[in-house]
């Protein structure tokens, strides 16, 4: 009997040493997206053949922070973290990168994922049509269900209790969505402003009488 021996990452079904031989080739950053059952964590990873560089992170727990009172795993939020990745992105003077999903299957929460770090301003390549509706992103589907099961008091708290205990409306999930795009852009915005500026030492020849030497 012969038996061929393969990498434990292989056997456990984490890596795909093709895609990964090719990210080393094209010395590329690459964004990896992952949704769990509760959170969703993206990262902005530099290849390297002595162990990969995490360039920039979130995770979805961080929305808190700015007021996100919805679900952390859903459409809506998969959004939210590609932009505040994306926006940490260009801070860090980071501008381009690929996705890389590796072994794991493409989803509708990772495209969401994607349009928030596009619309953040990193290059991103990818297909438009993989793009879930600005509705559904917004979390307008779950706004809709919430009015339709309104109508059975104990089903729609029941569905919607951790929502309704942080003080969310379901059939206001737009409305606060855009609200917590807003905070995101404009903190960002605001700690970039209060960056005190740039001061260059003055050249001998600026210098006037009165100055000490």
């Amino acid at each position: 009997m012969v038996y061929n021996s393969t990498f434990r990452r292989i056997r456990e079904g984490k890596t795909n040493y093709r895609k990964r031989e090719k990210l080393l080739m094209g010395r590329k950053d690459f964004v990896t997206v992952n949704v769990t059952n509760q959170n969703v964590t993206a990262q902005l990873i530099r290849p390297n053949l002595q162990g990969d560089l995490v360039m920039a992170s979130v995770h979805s727990n961080e929305l808190l922070s700015f007021g996100w009172k919805g679900s952390r795993k859903n459409i809506p939020s998969c959004y939210l973290v590609g932009l505040l990745l994306g926006k940490r992105c260009l801070k860090k003077k980071l501008s381009s990168a690929i996705l890389y999903i590796g072994k794991r299957h493409f989803t509708t929460k990772i495209a969401a994922c994607l349009k928030g770090l596009s619309e953040a301003g990193l290059e991103l390549p990818f297909p438009e049509n993989i793009i879930p509706p600005e509705q559904r992103i917004q979390g307008s589907h779950i706004a809709e269900y919430a009015n339709n099961l309104k109508a059975n008091d104990a089903l729609y708290k029941s569905r919607f209790s951790s929502n309704l205990g942080l003080g969310l409306e379901p059939e206001k999930y737009s409305s606060h969505f855009s609200e917590v795009k807003d905070r995101i852009v404009n903190e960002i915005r605001e700690k970039e402003s209060d960056k005190p500026p740039n001061h260059t030492t003055r050249s001998k020849s600026s210098r006037t009488k009165g100055d000490s030497k």
